[in-house]
């Protein structure tokens, strides 16, 4: 476990969705944050294919913790931008989330996102920008 994500509480209880999709962290630092999500029936669209949106939602996750962890003191985040491409299918396995920041500014931060198979296979690239929110004058 990084100096970062021992800072961090759990994802299940900072991103209560996260935890409802078994949205797993690995580790997470400034520089790069990895998360997982199983394959299961129940995230499946039509012939044994994951949704797309446990994708997207996989991806969200991993880039606004990335953000977070980039952010100056007091700031928050919010997602204001969000791209993804789908490159493969997932009909088994585990997806791994692996976001990097692009751009950390004053006012917005970019992170990639690249979503890989159990077999190390890009599965979709998700590219999205997050507000960083000022923290109100006490």
């Amino acid at each position: 476990m990084s100096d970062a994500q021992a800072e961090l509480p759990p994802l299940d209880q900072v991103v209560p969705y996260a935890g409802l999709l078994g949205i797993r962290m690995a580790s997470a630092s400034a520089e790069e944050v990895r998360l997982e999500l199983d394959w299961s029936p129940e995230r499946c669209t039509s012939q044994g294919t994951m949704h797309g949106g446990a994708l997207m939602s996989l991806a969200d996750t991993a880039g606004a913790t990335c953000a977070f962890l980039n952010l100056p003191p007091g700031a928050g985040t919010s997602t204001i931008e969000s791209k993804t491409n789908f490159l493969r299918a997932v009909r088994e396995g585990t997806v791994v989330a692996i976001a990097r920041p692009v751009h950390v500014g004053r006012t917005t931060i970019v992170v990639q996102t690249d979503l890989r198979d159990s077999r190390d296979r890009p599965v979709a690239l998700t590219t999205q920008t997050q507000a960083v929110l000022q923290a109100e004058p006490g």
